[in-house]
């Protein structure tokens, strides 16, 4: 892998904003700060400095002077304003770059560097997109406003209201959603809390619990435990995770679940970033409750995305469960914020969103364009008769043909 790394076709992330948001996001960061000794604080000139060096530091591949000056030279260009002059320094280079275009050339710069489109330069309103997106808060979406209701509004007031539409209303997703949330104890609070939503949801289906993830933000973990806790009576003996359309979120939690499943410090995932691999460990123990459910499946689909890829690898390396389905998104990118010192604009804040690391996969190749295969196909004709040959528990292969 290490020989064909700088080969394989990279992304671009958005969350934070710059593609879409489906990529694995640290957003509690404390980079390494670089001090700006030759030009004045929050000039252009200083904030153009920063940001070739947070580039050269941070950025997932090695990159040198040459290639980072050639491109900050092509994104000039591409503004309009070519340098014909021959650079060969940084230096050089910063007193040759434009003043007023910097905010847009240092974006057309972090836009360009592979995956194309996954870095750039971000607002204070995009952050707190971000960070909102990450927790899984919606400001716009009012769920009490949905059922007719003053925000923190009681669970005899929501059910109440809820009993008093007409049929036809209740069936609606968006309002039999709302209920949902608001009369489990644990999900109304979180959402009286902070407007934080649930992405975790559950149902037994015969013998088998079946937990869809919608992605991973900060408090999946506690929401996970409780699934478990609430289903510890039940004679339950098989798993279904569903990952399908999971867009990924906070890449911290997922060396917990894994953990919940594998034990304290094992070896989780690894990242990779200038020709070296970061292993990460699992920092929890199991769950008890876990070890009933002795058959797993994990379903994944074209939309599965950036944590919960690593997630079905870690699943399909340690022969945890089988995964089922279609090959992954294939977004194995891992992007942090990195705070600007320099700011020249009082009406804004800048911050850099930059790719730091890629994800591998279970045959430890990139993530990236490549997503991740499952074991077995749902486009298969004869995939019941697979997973039965797996398992030998039709009531399984029954549970899951009902959530597909």
């Amino acid at each position: 892998m290490v020989k064909s790394i700088n080969k394989f076709r990279l992304l671009v992330f958005p969350l934070i904003f710059a593609a879409g948001l489906t990529a694995g996001w640290f957003i509690n960061d404390h980079p390494i700060r670089i001090h700006q000794a030759t030009y004045q604080k929050n000039s252009p000139q200083a904030f153009y400095s920063e940001a070739y060096d947070k580039i050269k530091e941070n950025y997932w591949e090695k990159i040198t002077d040459e290639q980072l000056i050639e491109m900050f030279k092509t994104a000039s260009t591409a503004l309009n304003k070519p340098i014909n002059a021959k650079i060969e320094s940084k230096n050089a280079l910063l007193k040759e770059l434009n003043k007023a275009d910097s905010v847009k050339l240092v974006s057309q710069v972090l836009v360009n560097l592979k995956p194309q489109g996954r870095s750039g330069i971000f607002t204070t309103k995009q952050e707190e997109q971000l960070k909102n997106t990450v927790s899984n808060v919606n400001p716009d979406k009012d769920l009490y406003k949905d059922l007719g209701l003053a925000k923190g509004a009681s669970k005899a007031a929501v059910e109440e209201a809820y009993q008093k539409l007409p049929p036809e209303k209740k069936n609606l997703e968006q309002i039999a959603y709302a209920k949902d949330v608001l009369t489990k104890k644990e999900t109304k609070q979180r959402y009286d809390g902070g407007g934080i939503e649930p992405t975790i949801f559950t149902k037994v289906i015969g013998s088998t619990l079946y937990l869809q993830f919608t992605k991973f933000s900060p408090t999946s973990l506690e929401e996970f435990q409780q699934a478990f806790e609430a289903q510890k009576e039940e004679e339950l003996d098989s798993l279904i995770l569903d990952l399908r359309g999971n867009i990924g979120g906070a890449i911290d939690a997922t060396a917990y679940f894994l953990g919940f499943f594998l034990g304290k410090n094992q070896l989780a995932f690894e990242f990779y970033k200038k020709g070296e691999y970061l292993p990460f460990r699992t920092p929890t123990d199991k769950i008890p409750t876990i070890s009933q459910y002795r058959q797993i499946v994990v379903l994944i689909d074209n939309q599965t995305q950036s944590s919960a890829e690593m997630m079905a690898a870690a699943f399909k390396r340690y022969h945890l469960g089988m995964v089922l389905g279609v090959p992954t998104k294939g977004w194995g990118t891992v992007e942090r914020v990195f705070p600007l010192d320099n700011q020249f604009d009082p009406k804004e804040k800048y911050s850099m969103f930059l790719v730091h690391s890629i994800t591998l996969r279970d045959d430890n190749q990139p993530i990236e364009g490549r997503g991740v295969e499952p074991d077995i196909s749902i486009k298969d004709p004869n995939w019941e008769s697979q997973v039965f040959s797996y398992f030998r528990n039709q009531s399984l292969i029954e549970a899951v043909k009902s959530t597909i």
